[in-house]
């Protein structure tokens, strides 16, 4: 049985290496996975999936220009908010893209590399500029903030994958627990459970970065407000699944208002 024990050891030091300490939300993050290499397969999977489904184009629909244009604004936000932190190298690859998708699924999500697509099942949830920017700023914050790479290094430890050097996204194995994290192209990817710590982290940071962005951060309360008369339906939106009650998400973006309210700057909404 010593072998065991020595597996654990070794397991636990691996752990304790792989561990970072997030500088914009100061937690702590098991990272066993390069961000290049998930930008890169992100890449290949948001075309894939573009491919695949029906983009609206922004050049003639005013819903697909307005994701679009709260988009960059959100990007643009949180790129001098990272770099007003010294922190600009942790956005270093991102190239942004934003993109409406026709579905009436409730949903809208964020790759590696500022990968976005919204579905236009969620536009009459939002209703307005605002509420989307605190869904793509809750979005956003999950993919820059690294809850991805988080998940997938937790699946990958949990898997005993010893191989997690170069070329790791080349093992099927890990392209697997890729897929199961993001999954675009199963078309369920789309925001998969997060932990509570995660979905804490979006919301809060996404409260600012919209604020940052020009947009009113207390419409996160009658959004959320309005996902929950959702829920309490005959089925929950893809958006909500495995996410902390809704009662307690209200709650604590209402204590964390005052600080969003401090970096909020209007602009003109369309």
């Amino acid at each position: 049985m010593k072998w065991k024990y020595y597996v654990l050891i070794a397991l636990t030091a691996l752990f304790a290496y792989a561990c970072t300490r997030n500088a914009i939300t100061g937690r702590n993050q098991l990272s066993l996975v390069s961000e290049s290499e998930l930008q890169t397969t992100a890449k290949t999977q948001y075309r894939q999936f573009l491919a695949q489904h029906n983009v609206v184009s922004a050049s003639n629909n005013k819903d697909a220009e307005m994701v679009k244009r709260v988009g960059s604004r959100i990007a643009s936000a949180i790129t001098e908010y990272y770099r007003s932190k010294g922190q600009g190298d942790a956005l270093k690859g991102y190239k942004w893209e934003f993109n409406l998708v026709q579905s009436n699924e409730i949903n809208a999500w964020c790759m590696p590399g500022g990968k976005v697509v919204v579905y236009t099942g969620i536009l009459p949830v939002t209703q307005n500029e605002a509420a989307l920017a605190i869904v793509l700023g809750h979005e956003i914050t999950h993919a820059v903030a690294g809850h991805g790479r988080e998940r997938m290094s937790q699946g990958l430890l949990a898997a005993g994958i010893q191989q997690l050097g170069q070329g790791l996204l080349g093992n099927s194995k890990a392209l697997n627990i890729f897929n199961a994290v993001y999954a675009p192209t199963a078309q369920i990817g789309v925001l998969l459970p997060n932990s509570r710590n995660q979905e804490l982290e979006a919301d809060h940071y996404g409260l600012i970065f919209a604020a940052l962005a020009g947009y009113n951060p207390e419409e996160a309360i009658p959004f959320w407000q309005r996902m929950q008369s959702l829920a309490g339906g005959s089925s929950t939106p893809v958006f909500l699944s495995d996410h902390p009650a809704e009662a307690d998400r209200i709650q604590h973006l209402q204590e964390w208002m005052p600080e969003a309210l401090k970096y909020y700057k209007p602009v003109k909404s369309r």
